[in-house]
């Protein structure tokens, strides 16, 4: 048995990958519109999972488009999608200057949660052992849900 995707619905294409490619990294490698079926898959790959996924198809992300409207409501009770990164302040900082509200800033150095457009928990993992706390992370409090 082997992890090949995980899949999650969105509303907006455009703000979908405005998310998850410009802002959080990932890059898009497959996409697939089937008229009959009335919906539209994108397949991303994180970085360093690129090679991989052109190899294998595996590990990716796939975001499902459905061509008819629907409501998904706010989507905790999916979980989330966890990322690991070489420096998570870089990395929240980043997103942050993006526009992007960091829930659960990384206080401990270690781990972090913003949600996508559609409301999907994003986990990001410290690579290695945790960052020594730092400012101005360290005493910022959580926003929303995460």
């Amino acid at each position: 048995m082997r992890y090949l995707h995980t899949m999650v619905r969105i509303t907006d294409i455009e703000a979908s990958l405005d998310f998850y490619c410009n802002k959080l990294g990932l890059i898009e490698k497959f996409r697939n519109e089937n008229e009959a079926g009335r919906y539209t898959l994108i397949f991303l790959a994180a970085p360093d999972d690129e090679f991989r996924a052109e190899e294998e198809r595996a590990p990716l992300v796939e975001l499902t488009f459905n061509w008819d409207a629907e409501e998904y409501g706010e989507g905790r009770n999916f979980g989330h999608l966890a990322y690991e990164v070489d420096d998570i302040y870089a990395t929240c900082e980043r997103l942050q200057k993006a526009g992007v509200t960091i829930n659960r800033p990384p206080r401990d150095g270690r781990m972090a949660f913003v949600r996508s457009p559609d409301n999907v928990s994003i986990e990001i993992l410290q690579k290695g052992a945790a960052l020594p706390a730092q400012e101005p992370w360290n005493s910022m409090q959580n926003t929303g849900k995460w």
